[in-house]
């Protein structure tokens, strides 16, 4: 872990597990500063962790070489253009608020040359297993890339993209894709019950199975396409099982989602890109 002190604003769920995986990977508790509105949310986070705590945003960041914007989007416009008149040149700045462009942030922090980095974690971050894509302006440095993918690690994979446009479609499958999965298990699930097993059993069943699946898959190196082949026996249980998906038209209705999903950040980046005035 590359020495650093860190500034949350938000203590909520992500930026909790970002802090376990960070501690975790060695860094020291006393070079986070976590600001948040609740104290409920800060006491809640201290019994657990010994992190600096605040409600105060501007000391928070004081002496921060990195801050982490985890706020909902919604918020995230106020939130930056509150930290406008103490924000340092030096610091980098990280926003996991989904769908906002980095073009609108560095806007509404009033400094056209900030470094800043775009992050879209999902949600099995919370349990140090998330997929997360990152995207970088020109202003940020080699050693803060290094920083913000070392933080982003600390919850699970960490991807650069060579162009923010792609964020839409990373947006689409793994930002909304843990509920596609969770789709899929509650049908299997159910139809498993309505064979007979009993709600537990195929529960455990089809938890394992998935989890099985993506280990196979993260561990061999194979493409999802080889590995279906290599596991679907010509006339077998799995082959006919198979046929009935795909006669189904499951790919095609995949891809219908994910294009609408990609296409629905796109409108949220640009509702929410839109600037107001802080309440």
């Amino acid at each position: 872990m590359i020495p650093c002190k860190l500034a949350f604003i938000g203590g909520g769920n992500m930026a909790r597990s970002l802090i376990g995986g960070l501690i975790a990977n060695g860094m020291s508790a006393d070079n986070i500063h976590v600001a948040d509105k609740q104290p409920d949310t800060l006491n809640s986070l201290t019994s657990r962790y010994p992190v600096q705590t605040f409600t105060d945003n501007r000391k928070a960041i004081e002496g921060a070489d990195v801050i982490i914007v985890a706020v909902k989007p919604q918020q995230l416009q106020d939130v930056v253009k509150q930290l406008n008149p103490y924000w340092q040149e030096q610091q980098l700045l990280i926003s996991i608020a989904a769908g906002i462009r980095i073009d609108d942030i560095s806007r509404w922090l009033g400094k056209s040359n900030s470094s800043i980095v775009r992050a879209m974690p999902n949600t099995p971050a919370l349990v140090e297993a998330g997929a997360t894509a990152l995207f970088a302006n020109q202003y940020v440095t080699h050693q803060q890339h290094e920083l913000a993918e070392s933080i982003l690690r600390a919850c699970g994979l960490a991807i650069w993209l060579q162009d923010e446009k792609h964020m839409d479609a990373v947006t689409a499958l793994s930002g909304s894709g843990p509920a596609y999965f969770f789709l899929v298990m509650e049908a299997m699930e159910k139809a498993a019950i309505e064979l007979g097993l009993p709600e537990e059993t195929a529960r455990l069943l089809c938890l394992e199975t998935a989890f099985g699946a993506a280990k196979m898959a993260l561990e061999s190196g194979e493409s999802a396409r080889t590995l279906r082949k290599q596991v679907t026996s010509p006339g077998g249980t799995t082959e006919r099982a198979i046929h009935e998906l795909e006669d189904g038209g499951l790919p095609g209705l995949f891809e219908n989602a994910l294009v609408a999903a990609a296409l629905r950040a796109r409108e949220l980046a640009n509702e929410l890109g839109q600037d107001h005035h802080a309440e």
